[in-house]
């Protein structure tokens, strides 16, 4: 996510660059050709192009309403959970007690709210793979993602669950394939036990299941989002769209420069350029925002987030040494 008051020109156009460069190229050539080399047929009227045009301008602007309704989607989700975090963590520490001695309520609720914190560690590892249609590794997102840092491209699951499971859970949730989906199965394992041994009244552990239900309900909207792209033939019909009009657009534009005198007809490539430029970086914003857990600049910062909520519930231990809160790097909070 983006924490600046916006991106600038620079950053934009250094994003693009790419983009900038095969414009330029690409108008040059029929300039050329109708100037110099007196192909005066490559010149196009204008009108079926502008048709062309004002399609592939509907279709962008669905694309980005709707790309950006899941982004908006994910960090909805991701407010419950920040809300259903805290929730769970005055449950933990009012409903949890019985017969229990202070000192062993205090390792029993620090086992379920170290547990719940190595939930919310699991699922931003497991949000933070990669699918194929995912565009973090296209040259120009790639390199721009250099510019910040995001916590599961560069540590393990295995090593980060170190300070949050014993090892027996560790170990059997790093042998499942959808680890936050066993750790939530074993919270719910010991609310059963804890109820058993008479440490939770039977209607605060029903309280307590609906809210492991609930955290559930999260998580599997969350991977929702994740395993269900924009669907391909939207996006794929607009990039062609796009394409289309940007590469027509130097044929439809020589003769309106050339009627203004002879010179003025190489303004046909600076012109192309901004207006074929306009509408890509249109469509490549829209594609920038399809995915919004898969680690881009412009995604839900779901790993500050969850810093935000292990920071709020190891308080509620009373613990003093605490992490501190993720700040953005190169403006950009992941």
């Amino acid at each position: 996510m983006h924490a600046g008051r916006r991106y600038s020109l620079k950053e934009f156009v250094i994003w693009t660059r790419r983009d900038i460069y095969f414009l330029i190229c690409f108008a040059t050539i029929p300039t050329v050709l109708f100037q110099l080399f007196d192909l005066k047929w490559l010149a196009i009227p204008w009108v079926p192009i502008a048709l062309i045009g004002t399609a592939a301008a509907f279709l962008i602007g669905f694309r980005n309403t709707q790309t950006y309704s899941r982004v908006w989607e994910a960090r909805q989700i991701y407010g419950s959970i920040v809300n259903s975090s805290r929730s769970w963590g005055m449950l933990v520490k009012d409903f949890v007690s019985g017969n229990a001695g202070t000192e062993a309520s205090k390792n029993i609720h620090q086992q379920l709210i170290y547990r719940h914190i190595a939930w919310l560690t699991a699922m931003r590892f497991q949000l933070r793979e990669q699918r194929a249609w995912e565009t973090i590794n296209k040259a120009s997102n790639k390199e721009y993602s250099s510019l910040y840092y995001v916590d599961e491209w560069n540590n393990k699951l295995e090593d980060v669950l170190k300070s949050f499971l014993p090892e027996n859970e560790r170990q059997y949730v790093l042998s499942k394939k959808n680890r936050a989906t066993h750790i939530i199965s074993l919270q719910s394992k010991q609310l059963r036990e804890l109820k058993e041994k008479g440490l939770i009244d039977p209607l605060n552990y029903i309280e307590m299941e609906n809210l492991l239900v609930a955290f559930y309900d999260h998580q599997g909207r969350c991977e929702r989002i994740k395993n269900f792209p924009y669907p391909r033939q939207f996006a794929t019909i607009s990039q062609m769209f796009v394409r289309l009009f940007a590469s027509l657009i130097p044929f439809g534009i020589l003769n309106e420069f050339h009627k203004q005198g002879n010179w003025q007809v190489w303004l046909t490539i600076p012109f192309s350029v901004i207006v074929a430029w306009i509408f890509l970086g249109m469509e490549k914003v829209g594609e920038s925002t399809e995915n919004p857990f898969e680690g881009g600049a412009n995604d839900v910062p779901i790993t500050a987030l969850s810093r935000t909520i292990e920071i709020d519930l190891r308080e509620m231990l009373d613990e003093k040494d605490l992490p501190p809160a993720l700040t953005p790097v190169n403006n950009i909070l992941t």
